[in-house]
């Protein structure tokens, strides 16, 4: 077979390998994460995919999760009408193909009125058929050393607090305060500023702010609403999978309803959600591929582009392949350390 594939390219004037990666994309990338023009190199136009494809999947898990989790507890709450339409939507949902909802989602987005008759929300979000424009964080020059100050700071404090877990709950207090004392100095001493710009209608268009493009915008929407109908299943499954038992003796040592949750209900539903989760963020980003059919320049989209315009289809599909192997597997590795270190012994979540 390799051999034919060989001869193949060679008849139709392609030379196998990945040295078409150097050479120049002549295209466009509508919207990339990092800088991009035409005239680049193909290898920058596909890891523009990646990062595309990692944001929009990054956000969707993030999203779908407390989505889900809302919308599970919304079902166990025990009211009937409230119950009942949680129910009927997410088998609405689950029922119907991802690719039809992207569909409706970006028929929705491009359906929005223009900027100037946006619909607006709170005052500072504004839904328009150019792109959904949410307020953006402000970062003060000379700031960015006071955030890695500060993050360093309270990486070490979280580090200490995870090491003092076996020398008792008091081990880690003189250090928390000493950690407390030093971020309020740096914070002090640095200046550091932060504010938010929100976006508003300034002529014909929408200044400020950040905004998403419809493409994003439906994709996102799309892969939340979705997963978060799956996750809040999932959800649910794992409290219901917590013996009654359980909970009468949490009730007669006298815990709140909360604390019961946090203390005795989740560490045993952890068991259960965690490897299910798993496998749902997974589908995440694999689905997202499906981004291809609405026009957002994600991975699958950018490589089918760099295909057709090299003839190195093999080349390519072994990259996607390759590419999305490695996200999932980085995924899956860290969750299981999660299910490993947390959810299999019981534990409260780090």
């Amino acid at each position: 077979m390799g051999s034919n594939i060989a001869a193949t390219m060679a008849r139709i004037g392609l030379t196998p390998g990945f040295g078409f990666l150097e050479r120049a994309a002549n295209f466009e990338i509508g919207e990339s994460t990092i800088s991009f023009r035409a005239g680049d190199s193909y290898a920058r136009a596909i890891a523009v995919g990646v990062l595309n494809t990692a944001k929009v999947a990054v956000l969707s898990c993030i999203l779908a999760t407390v989505l889900g989790v809302a919308l599970a507890l919304m079902r166990l709450a025990g009211h009937p009408v409230l119950s009942g339409l949680v129910r009927w939507s997410i088998e609405v949902v689950r029922n119907t193909p991802l690719l039809l909802q992207l569909f409706f989602w970006i028929a929705l987005a491009h359906a929005l009125p223009p900027p100037r008759r946006a619909v607006v929300w709170f005052d500072c979000v504004f839904l328009t058929n150019r792109g959904v424009y949410l307020p953006s964080v402000i970062i003060a020059e000379g700031s960015w050393m006071a955030i890695t100050a500060i993050a360093a700071i309270l990486l070490g404090w979280l580090a200490l607090l995870w090491r003092s877990r076996t020398r008792g709950p008091l081990a880690s207090l003189p250090l928390g305060l000493v950690a407390i004392l030093a971020l309020a100095v740096v914070i002090y001493a640095s200046g550091f500023r932060i504010s938010l710009h929100s976006p508003a209608v300034q002529g014909f268009n929408i200044q400020g702010g950040t905004s998403l493009t419809p493409e994003f915008a439906a994709l996102l929407v799309g892969l939340t609403v979705k997963f978060a109908a799956i996750f809040a299943e999932i959800v649910r499954a794992g409290i219901l999978s917590v013996r009654r038992e359980q909970w009468d003796a949490a009730r007669a040592l006298g815990l709140s309803e909360f604390k019961i949750v946090r203390l005795v209900v989740l560490p045993q539903a952890l068991r259960v959600i965690t490897p299910l989760a798993t496998s749902c963020y997974l589908d995440v980003i694999k689905d997202s591929s499906l981004a291809v059919a609405i026009g957002y320049p994600d991975l699958m989209n950018i490589t089918n582009t760099t295909a057709n315009t090299t003839g190195q289809a093999l080349e390519a599909l072994l990259i996607v392949v390759a590419l999305y192997l490695t996200l999932n597997l980085s995924v899956s590795a860290v969750m299981n350390v999660y299910n490993a270190r947390v959810a299999m012994r019981g534990g409260r979540p780090a």
